[in-house]
């Protein structure tokens, strides 16, 4: 056997190795399931958790010990000029994906926290899965600052998913009927107390939101379809934190961007340790926008969109 059919048998086994244990102990698949899945038998699945603990791949949290995922990770962080980035295999559906997106963004958390930690974070389904999954891993004292209004509307679900963190919300709606009213809203004392908190928060974490019908604003009703609908004419990709901006990463429509509650791209910039949780392929051309226009600084996707990424999709 050639040397490079031994490095391609190695690692494929090495591929097989992490993805197994993913399925596992972060998905909670069965071993017959895993064994569909990766279209192997169910003793080779049980061969390969064995052999995960063993050399220490399953600890606290599962390393990505495979040559394929590395790579991605630093060809993106090279392309986009990242601080870091972390890739997990991808889950099956669309809700899995998700959740799974979810899970490692809350391990990614986990390990770069301290006791009496503060951190930003924006609204959507991947951001509250993170924080429901850290408030269970997480033994830290850690405090949670809005980057946004209408935070609130939230917190009937989620109040009891993040418990034992102390909340900092902005108090007031998302959206405002005027530029001028939201101008006026964030002079008030109680919105510029927690816009200056967030300058000194540890870390910040945002969804990005696509243009399709089940993102999180239009479903929350904060937004009608025709206002999508002319979002969308006027060069929408998708929106950070209810800004709207075009494939560039460029705010699209500043008429309505005045009318909303909520940290400024450019600020968004500054803060520190801005990590994008994304996944899926209707979201593909808002996370490359992100990427494109700075705004982030670590990136924690599945290796599905990884690779459609790095491909310009």
């Amino acid at each position: 056997m050639s040397d490079t059919s031994s490095d391609n048998n190695t690692q494929f086994e090495k591929n097989l190795l992490y993805k197994a244990s993913w399925y596992y102990y972060m998905e909670g698949l069965t071993q017959q399931a895993i064994a569909e899945k990766l279209n192997i038998s169910r003793i080779k699945v049980l061969r390969l958790l064995d052999r995960a603990r063993q050399e220490g791949i399953v600890q606290i949290h599962i390393k990505p010990d495979t040559d394929e995922f590395l790579s991605m990770e630093q060809e993106l962080i090279h392309k986009y000029h990242l601080k870091d980035c972390y890739i997990v295999p991808a889950g099956s559906g669309k809700d899995n994906q998700t959740e799974t997106v979810a899970k490692a963004a809350a391990m990614y958390i986990q390990n770069h926290i301290t006791d009496n930690c503060y951190i930003n974070f924006g609204y959507g389904e991947t951001v509250m899965r993170t924080l429901s999954h850290l408030s269970r891993c997480v033994s830290a004292t850690i405090s949670l600052v809005s980057l946004t209004g209408g935070i609130t509307n939230y917190l009937p679900d989620a109040h009891s998913r993040i418990y034992g963190a102390k909340l900092y919300l902005y108090p007031s709606p998302l959206i405002m009927s005027s530029k001028e009213l939201a101008a006026s809203m964030m002079e008030e004392a109680s919105l510029t107390e927690i816009s200056k908190m967030t300058e000194l928060a540890n870390l910040t974490l945002i969804g990005i939101g696509g243009m399709n019908t089940d993102a999180t604003i239009l479903k929350s009703s904060r937004l009608t379809n025709n206002d999508y609908l002319l979002l969308k004419m006027q060069g929408a990709v998708g929106d950070l934190i209810t800004h709207f901006i075009d494939a560039q990463g460029r705010l699209v429509n500043s008429d309505f961007d005045a009318r909303i509650i909520s940290t400024p791209l450019e600020k968004l910039k500054s803060l520190n340790n801005v990590i994008g949780a994304a996944t899926g392929v209707e979201k593909l051309p808002a996370i490359a926008a992100a990427l494109t226009g700075s705004y982030l600084d670590i990136l924690i996707t599945d290796d599905i969109t990884a690779k459609q990424l790095l491909n310009n999709y």
